[in-house]
């Protein structure tokens, strides 16, 4: 598949900056994913040899009542159908207290107030006068899934490895380079339409805090820190001339709060329409990839199919 290079961007002139709209056509709600071709997938498909498959999905309810940004606790209701032995339950969350996908409607170019391929708030609610639309939903994801050739550059292992001091909740930043050396250190060759996995050390990390410690980071002000990849021109390249997606295990993908004027997530999901993820649990597939001596596997993500959804769980495996 040939893309226009990152130096051309914007393509849309009277877009936001670094914008890829239209390149799929005006209409387009799969952006990056068109990248998974079917021949990409099934050639992903061969990464098939042992059968072994390790779920990167954290528990809906692991952040319990102490959610970071604000976000609403998972709750569950079991309901006894008596006098029958029969249950249902209920489930109320927001998508994004656990691990999830960020849709296309969830952050937009803050300064333009636009999403990908142009989309309002007033498309998205139906306010001042405009209808209201699903464009941009998750569910336009769910009809063929995230499927292809995932990658997990293991940035946790190799600065442990390496001596190299980071702190999972003060805003720093993992760069190109030392993305790069990860992939050089384990031997992975980055191929083009790879889903990308950041393993930074989050979860490690924050499994390892009491309830007290986890309640004064939620509440320090202004605002919460995290860890995540840089905000610059040369993450951005390295993310728009290789990638199909991505997801971290922190909840943030990027340094939070941003060290620029701009965000990596309004100009990947609002520019481009590169599904991001955050709070995968990677500790797994870490030990996995290890004991294996390969980081690379089959990926299947099959998200929620919610009409005009903003976010969902990932329901993702790696397969072996």
């Amino acid at each position: 598949m040939s893309i226009p290079k990152f130096s051309e961007l914007p393509l849309d002139k009277k877009g936001p900056h670094h914008n890829a709209w239209g390149l799929y056509g005006p209409k387009d709600e799969l952006g990056t994913l068109n990248r998974l071709t079917k021949d990409i997938v099934a050639s992903a498909a061969s990464l098939i040899k042992t059968g072994d498959r390790v779920s990167l999905n954290w528990p809906l309810d692991a952040q319990g009542d102490l959610p970071f940004f604000g976000r609403q606790e998972f709750h569950k209701e079991i309901i006894h159908k008596a006098p029958r032995v029969v249950n249902d339950d209920v489930w109320t969350f927001n998508t994004q207290s656990s691990s999830q996908w960020d849709g296309f409607r969830h952050f937009g170019y803050q300064k333009e107030a636009v999403f990908y391929n142009g989309v309002t708030i007033d498309d998205i609610h139906g306010t001042n006068g405009k209808p209201k639309t699903t464009q941009n939903g998750i569910h336009a994801w769910s009809e063929q899934g995230i499927v292809g050739r995932g990658i997990l550059l293991d940035y946790h292992s190799w600065r442990l490895a390496n001596n190299k001091s980071h702190d999972a909740f003060k805003t720093s930043s993992i760069s190109v380079s030392d993305l790069r050396a990860v992939a050089k250190a384990q031997g992975t060759e980055i191929k083009f339409g790879d889903i990308l996995f950041v393993r930074s050390g989050y979860m490690a990390a924050y499994n390892a805090l009491s309830r007290d410690e986890i309640s004064a980071l939620r509440d320090r002000h202004p605002k919460p820190q995290f860890a995540g990849v840089e905000q610059s021109e040369e993450m951005l390249e390295f993310m728009w001339s290789n990638f199909s997606a991505c997801a971290g295990d922190h909840p943030s993908w990027e340094a939070w709060p941003t060290q620029q004027e701009w965000s990596c997530h309004e100009v990947m999901l609002g520019g481009w329409g590169m599904p991001i993820g955050e709070l995968f649990d990677l500790e797994k597939l870490g030990e996995i990839c290890q004991k294996e001596g390969r980081w690379e596997f089959f990926l299947t993500s099959e998200v929620c199919n919610v009409p005009g959804g903003v976010a969902s769980p990932p329901n993702a495996l790696a397969i072996f």
